[in-house]
């Protein structure tokens, strides 16, 4: 029978009792859509074909050569977390409306994806969420991009031996547009972490068995439906069977000496001393550095980076509504929002991201997030996000203001943030933070099954 994308549990990749459409999606299936796969050193081509044959034919053999199924990656982590076993890399790829077209399907083929966001593309649509013009985008997402081939592993010398191969591979007719390279940074803890210093990438939903059950669930339930992340492929052999998912890549620059420019404002405004200085930046993160919850605890940071919590009777005395993963999450409903994030830091620096340095010795610009999102509706779910949560500024209650991490546009209403942590008095009305992230370029693409790929 088809493959149940409503089902809300969890899918059991592993069931004996899996039918065999599923177990046909999952070898079909793109890796890294369902669940992470280890990307610590990524390199990221952006590629233009300009024959139909060359493009199908670069294409097809780095599917047949190179490319996993989702089932495949997941027997590879089981095999590594029960004897230490190494994966192989990861590739995926992504292709863009006019990749497509470029791949010889006629603009009414197109028209078969159903999400009206893909089918216009990126550039066409920076009015929706407030992005700068395409005339201030890098060069190379000014230009028409018709795939991108994404690698990653865990170590720096395959992703390369790797990249030298595809690359040398690219046929004559075909440009290598540009690329970008990210590269994982961890706090002392060994968490995942962003250029402003907070763990990043931890409120996921999740969609498979053995991952939610590792996860508490008292107050927040992590598990998803597919739904969530899966569509049909419409160009595969069996859509019923084949699935790929909308993919959303954005280049973020992230002005770190301004946001912590910032944070040591916002302390010195609400009288914050010592260690209770770091509820400034809490306070617009919604977590403390370490990943404790602004909601769980006041004061100061410490324990497990939780994710089971809600801000539910929370009034704005804990976590301000306008907090990046409060605006991006609000957790008591939006589920069929959420989007698999799957993204990663660019950029080197000399200083530690997590101490205490003075905000002179940060870095104001070249280092930023590789912003990534698989989505089943690019419309209902990234563009919804951007639009109706993150740049609304009446969003759950008047005055909430823009996210103070990725909104983007005018910042014209004044916020006000907790004087006591947990008390309702609030602080005198504050001017919004100033925007330190600046979208650099990108493109919407849809990941295609591999069935697809390979009969290209």
């Amino acid at each position: 029978m088809p493959v149940n994308l409503q089902n809300d549990r969890p899918l059991a990749w592993d069931s004996a009792a899996l039918d065999a459409d599923t177990k046909a999606m999952l070898d079909n299936l793109q890796p890294n859509i369902l669940r992470a796969h280890v990307r610590e050193h990524l390199s990221v081509l952006f590629v233009r074909f300009n024959d139909v044959a060359d493009g199908k034919r670069y294409l097809r053999q780095i599917a047949t050569t190179h490319m996993k199924s989702a089932r495949k990656h997941l027997e590879e982590v089981r095999a590594f977390n029960a004897h230490g076993t190494k994966g192989t890399p990861y590739v995926g790829i992504g292709i863009s409306k006019a990749g497509y077209r470029d791949l010889g399907h006629t603009v009414e083929q197109v028209r078969k994806f159903g999400d009206k966001v893909f089918r216009d593309g990126m550039k066409n649509r920076i009015a929706e969420v407030d992005d700068p013009a395409v005339t201030e985008w890098e060069r190379v997402y000014q230009r028409e991009i018709h795939a991108v081939i994404l690698i990653g592993d865990a170590v720096p010398e395959s992703v390369e031996a790797l990249r030298e191969q595809i690359v040398g591979d690219l046929p004559e007719s075909a440009r290598l547009l540009g690329e970008e390279t990210g590269q994982g940074m961890r706090n002392p803890a060994g968490d995942g972490i962003e250029h402003f210093g907070y763990v990043d990438g931890r409120s996921q939903p999740l969609f498979l068995a053995d991952e939610v059950e590792k996860e508490p669930k008292r107050h927040w339930d992590p598990a998803f439906p597919l739904e969530n992340i899966l569509v049909a492929d419409p160009f595969s052999p069996n859509p019923s069977r084949h699935f790929g998912s909308y993919f959303v890549f954005r280049k973020l620059e992230q002005n770190v000496r301004a946001f912590k420019e910032i944070e040591q404002d916002l302390a010195d405004s609400l009288d914050l001393d010592g260690s209770d200085r770091d509820r400034a930046g809490a306070l617009l993160i919604g977590r403390f550095k370490d990943g404790t919850p602004v909601t769980s605890k006041g004061a100061a940071a410490g324990g497990p980076v939780s994710n089971d919590f809600t801000f539910d009777g929370d009034e704005g005395a804990k976590c301000p509504f306008s907090g990046h993963i409060r605006k991006t999450n609000p957790r008591s409903f939006g589920r069929e929002v959420l989007m698999a994030r799957r993204g990663q830091t660019y950029g080197t620096r000399s200083d530690q991201p997590w101490d205490d340095a003075a905000p002179s010795t940060r870095p104001a610009g070249e280092v930023g997030l590789l912003f990534m999102a698989f989505n089943s509706s690019l419309l209902s779910q990234f563009e919804f996000t951007q639009q109706s949560w993150v740049n609304n500024e009446g969003f759950q209650v008047e005055g909430t203001g823009h996210d103070p991490v990725i909104g983007q546009g005018k910042r014209v209403v004044k916020v006000t943030f907790p004087k006591v942590w947990g008390k309702p008095e609030q602080s005198a009305p504050h001017a919004q933070v100033a925007q330190t992230i600046t979208m650099k370029g990108g493109e919407y693409f849809f990941m295609p099954s591999l069935a697809y790929l390979r009969g290209l």
